[in-house]
């Protein structure tokens, strides 16, 4: 709720904040002046009272408050939700770059002939079969701090990690579909997955089901002109990773004609979009069974069974199995999971990225290319690279850069002091050809 308590910071602190962010932490905190409960929306003064803005405090965690405003007399309403959400979703139709519009539609022409158009679901009077699935809603770097919503469709996810936001996540998903509405856009059901460990920090139960009707939580969407069946109810966070789909389509063209190894393929998704591109032949490598099982379908769903293959197999001992073997491979994309979530784990995961990425390069033809990432916001880009090129010397070979990436502009950096607010950018991706050494 509003009122009228004043929090004021410590002489010398708010660096965050000042630098673009939106968290206040609680060492930060000097006094706080009145009455409160935890998710009220506060005022926030720097140490010589100057006005610093609103945001939602709550004292169950560190990140003690969340800034909702750099205005100070700014009312948090429906109206300010309203034009907050209508932002959201302008700014994705415009940064939304329709890159595999064209990839979609000349598949569509070519299965249902000249002029022919199917209708896709989910992306209304706006034309653009791109905003069949996306973000439509990244937390802090919307504005929006706490919730996070992912569009599958006409479904949308909604992830809440904030006790402030709690108080208005009902609201914002309702204004998402009002907005959705005006584009032709009818969402036919809403599905909250706040079922992440994040929400015990902020003394908040895990919450997993509908918000609203039930309906058929199997979605398929489409990306890239790759087509997928999306399970929001037991899926990777929300249902489906949308942060690597331009990274993704950037790997067809490198694709084409290729033999390629794809590891850590989960629902087959780099492997799909090689398959999709004109691969020759691609193998995905997964430890999970029942990843494998959808991924397969998934190549079944794309009439690409006979050139995309998928496997289970721990991907740190099958690429030594597979190198022992003599095999080679033009291009090797290594997704692997995030190795660390935390700071004091860091050490041992540049280990492991270490690690794969010898084994990964060891696999690449003279000439071929490696395509390696990283998920986690603790392994900064330059730690990557450093790792990244130690691996490379260890194998004894050479790198051409030839393209860095991160997250889809759907997942929107928020520039801020990156050393204490890093979430918004994780992602970090690099194409490489990789070259013996000669």
């Amino acid at each position: 709720m509003e009122n009228h308590t004043i929090v004021t910071l410590k002489k010398g602190e708010g660096r965050t904040i000042k630098a673009g962010g939106a968290w206040i932490f609680d060492n930060e905190i000097d006094t706080i002046t009145g009455k409160f409960t935890n998710g009220d929306i506060v005022v926030v003064h720097d140490f010589d009272g100057y006005p610093m803005g609103r945001g939602f405090i709550n004292q169950n965690s560190k990140i003690r408050i969340r800034m909702m405003t750099r205005k100070a007399d700014q009312l948090i309403d429906d109206d300010f939700l309203r034009m907050r959400v209508q932002n959201a979703w302008d700014y994705r139709k415009q940064v939304m770059d329709g890159g595999n519009d064209s990839v979609f539609l000349q598949g569509a022409a070519s299965k249902g002939g000249a002029g022919s158009m199917p209708e896709i679901v989910g992306i209304g009077t706006t034309g653009r079969p791109d905003l069949n699935c996306c973000r439509v809603i990244f937390g802090e770097a919307d504005f929006l701090p706490g919730i996070t919503v992912d569009k599958y469709a006409d479904v949308l996810v909604v992830e809440c990690l904030a006790l402030g936001m709690e108080q208005f996540k009902e609201k914002i998903v309702d204004f998402l579909k009002e907005v959705l509405a005006a584009d032709g856009i009818k969402i036919r059901g809403v599905y909250e997955r706040s079922d992440a460990n994040e929400r015990k920090k902020e003394g908040l139960p895990k919450v997993k089901g509908f918000i609203g009707e039930e309906f058929d939580t199997n979605v398929e969407i489409i990306e890239n002109g790759v087509r997928y069946m999306v399970d929001v109810v037991n899926g990777q966070k929300t249902g489906f990773f949308l942060d690597q789909k331009y990274n993704r389509l950037a790997m067809q063209r490198i694709c084409k004609d290729k033999k390629v190894l794809d590891c850590f393929t989960h629902m087959g998704t780099f492997a799909l979009n090689a398959g999709i591109a004109g691969a020759k032949e691609v193998t995905g490598l997964d430890i999970s069974e029942f990843a494998v099982k959808q991924a397969t379908e998934n190549a079944r769903r794309n009439n690409l069974s006979d050139t995309v293959k998928f496997r289970c197999a721990n991907v740190l001992d099958e690429l030594p199995h597979l190198a022992a073997g003599g095999e080679k491979y033009d291009v090797v994309i290594l997704d692997p999971p995030a190795f660390t979530k935390s700071r004091e784990a860091t050490k041992n995961a540049i280990k492991g990225y270490r690690e794969i990425n010898m084994k990964g390069l060891r696999l690449v033809k003279d000439g071929g290319y490696l395509a390696t990432c990283s998920c986690s916001h603790f392994m900064t880009q330059e730690l990557l690279a450093r790792t990244v090129k130690e691996a490379a010397k260890a194998v004894h070979k050479r790198l051409r850069q030839v393209e860095f990436r991160t997250q889809g502009p759907d997942h929107p950096i928020l520039w801020a002091n990156t050393a204490n607010v890093p979430e918004s950018y994780y992602l970090k991706f690099y194409i490489f050809q990789v070259v013996e050494e000669r």
